[in-house]
């Protein structure tokens, strides 16, 4: 049911300008550009669809099948997760390709903004968890109102996006610029630190939301 449910997501309640806005993992390859925002952008993406959706009545049309309203939650999480895996496969190729064969380019070697690497990876997951948690549940408060969750997903996007500007160039912190050597092993850790924190708060905001949905008169 829940396959059906996720297809019935990206056919009827996903509009192509969502699709589109993958394509800002590319933003991953700008120098000289706070490039955490293109994984605002890609949030904003999704929120577009939401938005459709709502206009769409979709949640109503949800809720009249025959299924339970904590599946109606649980497809919209799902296609969630699946728009930001598919923009997480361009960033880290991206990223790669930084890493790799442009890490020499001049334009890369003297950019001041954080670069490239395992440390903006951990960032971007930071990002879909503050969506997931903020704007995803704050939705499911109501399953009408777009505006505040979202308000609230794009201060927190914003303090993520100076916190990840401003880290590398505190003393002490440089291992957080290294495209290559030991500095990578402690991008890693916090990479990994950084995917539990996703995992864990998209889950804790699915359960919530579950309860929040339960409890709504549609």
């Amino acid at each position: 049911m829940l396959t059906l449910l996720l297809y019935k997501e990206y056919r009827l309640a996903t509009p192509t300008i969502t699709w589109f806005f993958l394509l800002f993992g590319i933003m991953t390859l700008l120098p000289g550009y706070p490039i955490l925002m293109g994984p605002f952008f890609i949030c904003f993406g999704i929120f577009q669809a939401f938005q459709y959706a709502r206009e769409a009545d979709d949640i109503l049309y949800s809720v009249l099948l025959p299924i339970r309203k904590r599946e109606v939650v649980t497809s919209k999480y799902l296609a969630v997760l699946g728009v930001q895996t598919m923009a997480l496969f361009i960033i880290i190729a991206m990223t790669a390709l930084r890493m790799s064969v442009l890490s020499t380019v001049s334009v890369y070697r003297r950019n001041v903004l954080m670069p490239a690497n395992l440390t903006f990876v951990a960032f971007v997951f930071l990002m879909y968890a503050a969506f997931n948690v903020l704007f995803v549940g704050g939705y499911f408060r109501t399953a009408y109102n777009l505006g505040g969750p979202f308000l609230a997903f794009i201060v927190a996007a914003l303090l993520i996006v100076a916190t990840g500007e401003t880290l590398h160039h505190i003393p002490g912190l440089a291992f957080l610029d290294a495209l290559h050597g030991p500095g990578l092993i402690s991008q890693a850790v916090l990479l990994i630190l950084c995917l539990m924190t996703y995992v864990g708060m998209t889950l804790l905001s699915l359960k919530r939301s579950w309860s929040r949905f339960e409890r709504l008169d549609i």
